[in-house]
């Protein structure tokens, strides 16, 4: 398994999808999260209609443990929009400013769902600009809305 420092230096510095290569390398590389699977198997499909504009997601992340992996990846990728889509609008701020962090990896140390209502504490590991070392340790909470196959998660 790739580890997930390996897995973000294999895609684009900028976390740009642009210039086809980009694109179906990032595809295939390891996911950023961590979850050992390439990032089309595991990310990928939840980010793709955010990545090219269309403000909606293909597909949603089926569980708060898949949210919270794929909004890590997001922030891996400076994937605004995704991040700004999948948050609750109560809590939602109104815009994102990436600090120029380089995310290290992400551990889930454990997820629990019941009913509509979701818990993920993970810790993500992260480099500052000045290069200091840091750990982002939170217990996150989600709620789904929607019904169905209308159904999703969010932060």
């Amino acid at each position: 398994m790739t580890t997930p420092t390996a897995a973000y230096r294999s895609f684009p510095k900028d976390g740009s999808m642009q210039g086809g290569r980009g694109l179906q390398h990032r595809q295939t590389a390891a996911c950023p999260c961590g979850a050992g699977k390439t990032y089309g198997e595991c990310c990928g499909p939840y980010h793709a209609g955010w990545e090219v504009g269309l403000q909606i997601p293909l597909v949603h992340a089926p569980t708060p443990e898949a949210l919270m992996r794929s909004r890590y990846c997001a922030y891996v990728l400076k994937l605004a929009n995704y991040l700004l889509g999948t948050w609750h609008g109560s809590t939602a701020p109104g815009e994102i400013d990436f600090l120029p962090t380089k995310w290290l990896g992400l551990e889930i140390k454990q997820a629990q769902t019941q009913g509509g209502a979701g818990v993920v504490e993970f810790v993500a590991r992260y480099r500052d600009s000045t290069g200091r070392a840091g750990r982002l340790h939170e217990v996150s909470r989600f709620m789904a809305v929607g019904v169905g196959e209308n159904m999703r998660w969010l932060y």
